[in-house]
């Protein structure tokens, strides 16, 4: 019998998503994350279907509850967990049924198991094991030897006597029985279940983390100072203390132990294995625990309490880094405006590119203002002619070395220009890009270094179409993501990209291949296909259009067509989020309203608020075959068909003039944009050289800050020769 068909059989309960009969976890999901087993049944049977995220959240809001992206993210990951610890039960049970070891009581156990930790435990002593002192006294015989210190026997026989009987060819002396009897003890006392989780749960809370630098160890720039002599409890190690003195120790810059009290561990051992005093044994049995602890407990649990640190500490970070991208990408963009873009440098240049309003290349160049040629004057004459020619409005900085000396040249050429401001830009991943296949596709003329000029002066026209070019891993704005699991931080950043790009709708006829690969279904093989088409053929003139494309079948039609959007096409609909599954609906409302499609938006807004005091929306969805959330969402597309979410954002902040560290006194208030969010605050750009520090302690509980809100500080300090500014949120 093979082992699958023994899992289908024996333990029907445990069969996974790969066999016919699938386990219903919606009602622990439910559970876990505190929503309706209803909802969760919902989400798990759409994804199982081959849907999208995006286009569950949007077009399925009736079946799932109108659970929304970061939500159903959070069910798929639970059940991939529930179903890769399926999957290990499984293969454990099979494992020990095989051994012919498996008993009713011991399979309750396994099944019953909340965690893949509580499965490894319960098979640990089972577990195929390399040869340890345990297996080779199993060997010689001394089983029945352990036997006798594990129960405690109470016999007259003291346990020299007892192991008398346990000599052979093998063992040849009652001390070398009663040390390889003690080893068997020894490794059933780690090898227990219960005494793992028991010892484990309280090195979460008690045990200490101790830090010290190797010696002879070279930190030159003392990047780890701060853990030269570190010591804390466990449970109040911070996630970013934990990262660094991860990184530090994978640097052999410093040596980590954990200790837990032995009050602890001995608690823990005692729950299950007790010296009788009236036992001749128990002194056996006492050595045993002590070896078991400090031989082969302890130093297991230490791997674990470091491991379950180090993941709780990178999916905080990873979580914390989506929340900051998530905040980049819904920047609102500054539609409409010519943009002078200026990458800075110094020896090599500040790099200049200038683009129209719909992001077309118009001008490239380098000028040099700084050292070491410091031509200013040049320098400022190029600038002006470039604004006067092009009429630009906008001149966006890169953030990167000699931006604020850069910022300097700006504020001084637009001082007698009252309609050109300037703006100082996130450019990270700008230098990725430009050396990108895509960024030579679409600039193939054009040097690496100017690309990034090019690059800079979009973003500020249009951040999710430009910042989408770019693998969302070299967007810095998390905290030690070269140190996390790299493949979830793709995957959880990924999901970050595609959530945003679907929640604002895509241009199918403007859309670079990178922006039209997050769309819901596409991916970037289609992405491909679709600009190909679009280049051989000319634009889409309406949805159905896409069909066409080869490779784009009717399931990535359905996922994709809500999220793609064409103006002044040949359907009004298809510029809007409404699906075309949902354009009968759509339809049947505006004849009821009155509604026409190109109305102006006063007059849109007036025939669905007539509408609506006409009759209750519940009675609507009835009478037209949709749901009510469906309904809702079809109306506030009529009135603003493919509005941007973005634009709900306060508007980025424009400069003329530059602002020094010398300026700032105690109590000022000024606007800023939050730059980075991490454990202990936010940094925040207040126009000065240096971004303050708005740490946790000066916000109000519960306040949330994401990148690239504009937020008012007040100055609560400001030291500079150290360069620090310290921020209160007003």
């Amino acid at each position: 019998m093979k082992p699958a068909e023994l899992i289908v059989i024996k333990y029907p309960s445990l069969i996974t998503w790969r066999d016919e009969t699938v386990t219903d976890y919606s009602p622990i999901i439910a559970q876990t994350l505190k929503l309706r087993s209803g909802q969760v049944a919902a989400a798990i049977q759409l994804l199982d279907e081959g849907n999208t995220v995006p286009f569950i959240a949007r077009y399925r809001k009736e079946m799932t509850g109108t659970l929304d992206e970061e939500q159903l993210r959070s069910v798929q990951a639970e059940v991939d967990r529930l179903r890769t610890l399926d999957e290990r039960k499984a293969a454990v049970l099979t494992s020990i049924t095989e051994q012919g070891k498996l008993t009713p009581e011991l399979e309750e156990k396994i099944k019953s198991a909340a965690t893949l930790t509580a499965v490894e435990d319960f098979y640990a002593p089972y577990k195929p094991k390399r040869r340890t002192r345990a297996s080779i006294a199993r060997e010689k015989g001394l089983q029945g030897l352990a036997d006798l210190i594990l129960q405690q026997t109470r016999s007259a026989l003291s346990p020299e006597i007892a192991a008398e009987a346990y000599l052979n060819d093998q063992v040849l002396t009652v001390e070398e029985a009663l040390a390889g009897a003690r080893d068997i003890v020894a490794e059933s006392i780690s090898d227990h279940a219960d005494v793992r989780r028991l010892t484990r749960e309280r090195a979460m809370q008690y045990a200490t983390l101790s830090v010290e630098k190797v010696d002879g160890s070279q930190d030159d720039r003392r990047v780890y100072e701060i853990y030269y002599e570190f010591e804390n409890r466990v449970d109040k190690v911070r996630p970013h203390q934990a990262l660094a003195i991860d990184r530090g120790e994978a640097e052999n810059i410093l040596r980590v132990t954990v200790e837990l009290p032995e009050r602890d561990w001995r608690t823990a051992i005692s729950s299950a294995f007790r010296p009788d005093p009236a036992s001749r044994f128990n002194t056996q049995l006492e050595e045993a625990i002590v070896d078991s602890a400090q031989r082969l407990l302890l130093p297991a649990i230490e791997r674990d309490v470091r491991r379950e640190l180090s993941v709780s500490s990178q999916l905080h970070a990873i979580q914390i880094f989506a929340e900051n991208l998530r905040g980049l990408l819904n920047q609102p963009p500054l539609a409409g405006k010519v943009v002078l873009g200026l990458d800075p440098g110094f020896r090599t240049g500040c790099k200049v590119g200038v683009v129209d309003a719909t992001g077309k290349l118009l001008y490239t160049g380098t000028i040099y203002p700084h050292e070491p040629q410091k031509k200013w004057k040049e320098s400022l004459e190029v600038l002006r002619e470039l604004i006067t020619k092009h009429h630009i409005t906008l001149i966006s900085i890169g953030n990167g070395t000699a931006s604020r000396e850069t910022e300097q040249l700006a504020a001084e050429v637009i001082k007698d220009l009252p309609d050109v401001k300037y703006i100082i830009t996130n450019e990270a991943g700008a230098s990725v890009y430009s050396a990108s296949p895509l960024a030579r596709q679409e600039m193939p003329d054009l040097d690496v270094s100017l690309r990034g000029a090019a690059s800079i002066a979009r973003r500020v026209q249009d951040p999710l179409a430009e910042l989408v070019k770019i693998d969302p891993r070299s967007i810095g704005v998390g905290l030690y993501q070269h140190d996390v699991d790299q493949g979830l931080l793709k995957n959880t950043l990924d999901g970050v990209v595609e959530d945003v790009v679907n929640r604002v709708g895509v241009d199918i006829n403007t859309a670079s291949p990178a922006l039209l690969g997050y769309v819901a279904g596409i991916g970037p093989k289609l992405a491909d296909k679709i600009v190909a088409f679009r280049d051989e053929n000319g634009v889409f003139v309406e949805r159905t259009q896409i069909r066409s494309v080869s490779g784009l079948g009717p399931k990535a039609f359905e996922q994709s067509a809500g999220f793609l959007r064409i103006l002044n096409g040949k359907n009004a609909l298809d510029a809007s989020a409404i699906h075309p599954e949902s354009y009968p609906v759509a339809v049947a409302v505006m004849e009821r309203s009155g509604m026409q499609p190109n109305a102006p938006l006063p007059d849109r807004k007036k025939a669905i608020e007539n509408l609506r005091a006409q009759v209750k929306p519940e009675d609507l969805a009835a009478q037209l075959g949709c749901g009510v959330h469906t309904l809702t969402d079809i109306m506030e597309q009529l009135v603003r068909p493919g509005r941007d979410p973005r634009q709900d954002a306060p508007a980025p902040i424009l400069r003329s003039d530059v602002l020094k560290m010398e300026d700032l006194a105690e109590g000022m208030v000024l606007k800023g944009t939050v730059r980075n969010v991490v454990d202990f605050g936010a940094f925040v750009d207040i126009g000065v050289k240096q971004d303050g520090l708005l740490h946790r302690s000066q916000m109000a509980f519960g306040t949330v800050l994401t990148v690239a809100d504009v937020i008012e500080v007040e100055i609560i300090k400001v030291e500079l020769d150290r360069g620090r500014i310290s921020l209160r949120l007003v």
